[in-house]
């Protein structure tokens, strides 16, 4: 019998037989939904719908496709139905099922995936990414990985804080951060861009009667002064919430508010009202570490959302099918997956007369189409909730979020590895058993060993925020004028309340370009230094910051540093992974050109230099 570690050497070491095998897996979950639920898809590479009972020799298959068998051919080495099992038992794989052909060499693969099947291949190692990380791992280094994800970065004595904890009680302290002080709100108006009053709407009727310009000057110039002070509350706005996530004692919790406004995105600049934007930010803070149903729920009765997509317009007899659309597509299943557009026009038929007015939600019943619906097979007298509940019990939902979640917490590369597949597959198998609740699944992911393993630091590009609050926050520099850093990001690609589009932003490798990078490096200088480059109108300052803080620790008993320590100490720390030696040897040849040793003049000239490598824009 073929030994479990000799099949999988055989299996990597014939790579055409794999992919033979993983092209077949693909016509299989393709077409296993009409299949019947005890055919099997032949693993010849075929997209024939082959069963097993219509192969009845190795050899008629093998000219009936005019390709070589996947598994070896008839003389080739024979996988008893004992040792796969054996294999897949090994790999914790119950989801793999096996079955023999009428000849042993002919092995065939039921409700397998290619992602299982590569991790079969691949080995043991991959079988669970999810494993929590061993705690007498989690120390210094690990704990300041997890603020950086998990938030927005930390000082040494935070780290070092959180170290001490340990795992298990670490992880909690972050996102079971409902039970720390919330910071204090900060009371907006909600009245600039409130509907017209009655004695409005009469003055606006008489100047539209009698033809009187002068009054309708009048109108519009109190019109024009209340969009001015909505834009100047929007803007206090911004500042209010950059200037929480830099003191916020609940960093996750502003760091799933940010995610979360990516995910719903909406704009201003095509809601104008300000108040609509504030109260959707604060629904996203109360729920962001809550319960995912309840975030679809609100976002379908959100104002910003449904003026933003046009929900007004979404009547019975023209169903406006934009909330439908971006629902499916966005929001909970993504772009192509599980659905028609069928069912968006259906869905858009169970949104009818969803609007709002002033500051709530409102249900029109005389806009509402009543009668039934066919959505995602399901047929009934459908309303928006349960439009929503139909896509949630979808596996696809799960799947879509947790997906999303790992890109933006893990890793962010393009293509995503088979353990990081298997690992999002994780993720959503605890989401759905949760019944969608987010903490179960946070907490799954920061505990897990595949967070802190090397392959997923410096592996995720910072979004212009994170970029600039973590310098805050990690370094202790002054936050310089939030003005300027709310330009700045707005430069950098991304301005808070106002996405590209109902897509948001798309982060990863896109926050990066000749012109963004240009304004990275020197918003970072702006920080450490408070000098205004000439090209912006940043708000210059004077303000110096001692930032000896970081190498304190590093200190001996006659408080001295040395030159090497220090080096390779603020390197690790700046960029969250082990230095590259040329990058220890090009700050101690600098160290040395001004006299090789450590002060505050010359600290920070290490992190100006740190800030500009390439490195620095990874976390």
């Amino acid at each position: 019998m073929r030994s479990v570690r000799s099949w999988r050497r055989h299996l990597s070491q014939n790579p055409r037989r794999v992919r033979i095998t993983l092209s077949c897996l693909r016509a299989h979950r393709d077409e296993r939904a009409s299949a019947s639920p005890h055919a099997f898809h032949c693993v010849y590479g075929c997209n024939r719908g082959c069963r097993l009972d219509s192969v009845p020799r190795d050899r008629f298959h093998r000219a009936q496709h005019g390709i070589a068998p996947a598994w070896g051919s008839d003389s080739g080495p024979r996988l008893p139905r004992r040792s796969c099992d054996a294999a897949a038992k090994s790999c914790k794989l119950g989801f793999i099922r096996f079955h023999l052909g009428k000849k042993k060499s002919t092995l065939h693969v039921r409700v397998a995936t290619e992602r299982a099947l590569r991790i079969f291949i691949e080995g043991p190692s991959l079988a669970n990414p999810l494993k929590p990380l061993p705690k007498n791992q989690f120390d210094f280094w690990q704990a300041q990985h997890l603020l950086v994800r998990a938030g927005f970065g930390g000082t040494p004595e935070q780290a070092r804080a959180l170290a001490e904890l340990g795992l298990e009680k670490a992880v909690a302290y972050l996102v079971e951060y409902d039970t720390l002080a919330a910071p204090t709100g900060r009371a907006f108006d909600a009245n600039i861009m409130r509907p017209p009053t009655a004695e409005e709407r009469a003055l606006q009727e008489r100047a539209r009667r009698d033809n009187d310009e002068e009054l309708r000057a009048q109108i519009q110039r109190a019109r024009q002064d209340r969009e001015r002070g909505d834009r100047e509350q929007l803007r206090e706005m911004q500042k209010w919430w950059l200037q929480r996530m830099i003191e916020t004692g609940r960093p996750l919790e502003e760091k799933l508010t940010l995610f979360w406004h990516g995910h719903f995105a909406t704009g201003y600049r095509t809601i104008e009202d300000s108040f609509h934007m504030q109260a959707q930010n604060e629904f996203f803070r109360a729920n962001a570490n809550g319960n995912f149903r309840t975030l679809v729920h609100g976002i379908l009765h959100d104002p910003a959302m449904l003026e933003y997509l046009d929900s007004d317009e979404n009547r019975r007899r023209s169903p406006n099918e934009n909330l439908a659309r971006e629902l499916m597509e966005l929001f909970t299943l993504g772009e192509g997956h599980a659905y028609s557009e069928r069912d968006i026009k259906e869905g858009a038929r169970a949104l009818t007369g969803w609007t709002f007015r002033d500051d709530a939600f409102f249900f029109d019943p005389a806009q509402h189409d009543p009668t039934s619906k066919s959505i995602l097979g399901r047929n009934g007298e459908f309303g928006g909730l349960e439009f929503a509940d139909i896509i949630l019990a979808r596996e696809e939902c799960a799947s879509f979020i947790c997906r999303k979640l790992y890109r933006f917490f893990v890793n962010d590369a393009p293509t995503l590895t088979p353990t990081d597949l298997l690992a999002i597959a994780g993720l959503a198998k605890t989401l759905r058993n949760s019944r969608y609740e987010l903490k179960p699944v946070l907490t799954q992911l920061f505990q897990s060993s595949h967070f802190y393993a090397p392959e997923n630091r410096l592996a995720v590009v910072k979004s212009p925020m994170q970029l600039m609050v973590q310098s805050i926050r990690s370094l202790r520099c002054p936050s310089r004028e939030l003005a300027s850093l709310i330009s700045a990001g707005d430069l950098m690609g991304q301005q808070l309340m106002q996405p590209p589009s109902v897509k948001g932003w798309d982060g990863g490798r896109a926050w990066i370009n000749t012109s963004t990078l240009f304004v990275r490096h020197n918003v970072l200088v702006y920080l450490l230094t408070g000098h205004r480059p000439e090209i912006y109108d940043w708000m210059a300052t004077t303000d110096g910051f001692d930032a000896m803080h970081l190498v304190t620790g590093l200190q001996r008993a006659d408080a001295s540093i040395d030159t090497k320590e220090a080096v390779v100490y603020l390197l690790r720390f700046a960029l969250g992974a082990e230095p590259r030696p040329e990058r220890v040897a090009q700050l101690l040849k600098f160290l040395k050109s001004r006299g090789d040793r450590i002060d505050n003049d010359r600290l920070l000239a290490l992190l100006a230099l740190i800030s500009a490598m390439p490195e620095y824009q990874l976390c």
